[in-house]
Formats: C-alpha cells, structure tokens, sequence
C-alpha cells in the first residue's frame, strides 16, 4: 500500500501568527511615514520576507539603498520575535492538535512546509514541534511559493512521492505551489480566495476524521 504524507504551511493554519506579521509591517510603513492596510496585508501570504518588503516600498512609494532595504528586513523581524516570544498553545488554530493526533496515531508521515524562517521556534512555543517529522522553512529553500520547491523538499525529506501529498494552505502562492508539484492541495480560509485549490474549507473544525480518512487513501 503506497504511503501518503501530509504537509502543513504554519501561518493561518497551524497558528495565528499572521496578525504579528501584519503588526510588524504596519509598524515599519508608519515608521517610514505611511498607512499599511489589513486588505494590503492579503499580498503578503505565504510570501517570503524580502518580497514582502519589495511591495510594502512600493506600496509607499519609498526607494531604498541595500544598505537600508537590510536594515528594515532586520528590524521587521526582530518586532515579528519581540511579538511571538509571548506566543502559546491558545494561538494554535481550532481542531489542529486534534488533526495532528489523529495522523499521528496512524503513523502518518506529517511535515511543515512554511516560508517563515522562524518556524520551529513557534511549533516550540506552542508544544507541537513534537508532531513533525520534517520542517522545511525559510531556511532550507532558496525559492518561495508559488515555487513548489518547499513542499518538494518536504515530501523527500518524508520518504513520499508529490503525488501521494496533500498539503494545507491558507494562501493562493501555496495552493499554486502544491498544485504545480502535482500534490492534493486543501485550502483552510475562505474559498472565494482559495477556489484554485482541490478542497476547501474555512478551518479544521469543518474536516471531519473520515475526510482525513479519504485523503490517506487518496
């Protein structure tokens, strides 16, 4: 019997950290004199740091030297920690632990696929680290969502072909990337917004067991 495994983005699906995130780039716009929105904060998912801090210029029409273009990418970051040092287990999203142990008891092979370079530090926080198998982050990939190269790496690591993945994403760069990688892509947010993805669903109290069941036997 072929091995599925699953493969978990970490911000808006496994935890709320995107609110910290969208905190620490309304802070750099107004240090740098202008407005950042929630509705601006949407381009940001599941995108890396550098990119993210590309639009956030030119959102506010700011040019920067490298110099400077670094020194912002640092001190957004540190703010983003300053924040998630307080982070624990109430952060963790609806009915995640509850999906984690039911794989686990089957002895599913589980992996976190996340543009975020501070990945496993929070799964720490919040006392889920020890349900992984594999973290593939901002760290180990030189090539961010929409490129599939996060959850390809995450699905050798595991020992599972792509095509025998399924993968939960809460933005469209992840749902793409999962698709093009020839995984089972399933959308946790809203489905106008994630229609691109196989599955969806608005959080995981909505996947019921034998859903989960389905999958493994996808």
């Amino acid at each position: 019997m072929k091995q599925t495994g699953f493969i978990f983005d970490l911000d808006g699906v496994i935890v709320d950290t995107a609110k910290y995130h969208f905190l620490a780039w309304k802070n750099l716009a107004n240090e740098l004199g202008f407005e950042f929105t929630e509705e601006q904060n949407e381009f940001f998912k599941g995108v890396s740091r550098k990119r993210c801090l590309e639009i956030l210029l030119k959102i506010g029409k700011v040019d920067a030297t490298q110099k400077q273009f670094d020194q912002w990418m640092i001190e957004k970051n540190e703010d983003y920690l300053n924040y998630i040092v307080k982070m624990n287990a109430s952060e963790i999203l609806p009915d995640v632990p509850r999906v984690l142990e039911f794989l686990k008891e089957r002895k599913i092979p589980i992996a976190l696929g996340s543009a975020s370079k501070n990945a496993r530090p929070i799964l720490q926080k919040v006392n889920l680290l020890h349900y992984f198998d594999c973290i593939v982050d901002g760290n180990n990939v030189t090539k961010a969502k929409p490129n599939p190269e996060v959850f390809l790496i995450a699905a050798k690591q595991l020992n599972v072909a792509s095509e025998h993945c399924v993968v939960f994403e809460d933005a469209v760069a992840g749902i793409r990337a999962a698709n093009t990688a020839n995984m089972v892509s399933v959308g946790i947010g809203d489905e106008k917004v994630l229609h691109e993805a196989q599955f969806n669903f608005n959080d995981f109290t909505e996947i019921d067991n034998s859903f989960l069941e389905r999958l493994i036997k996808k």
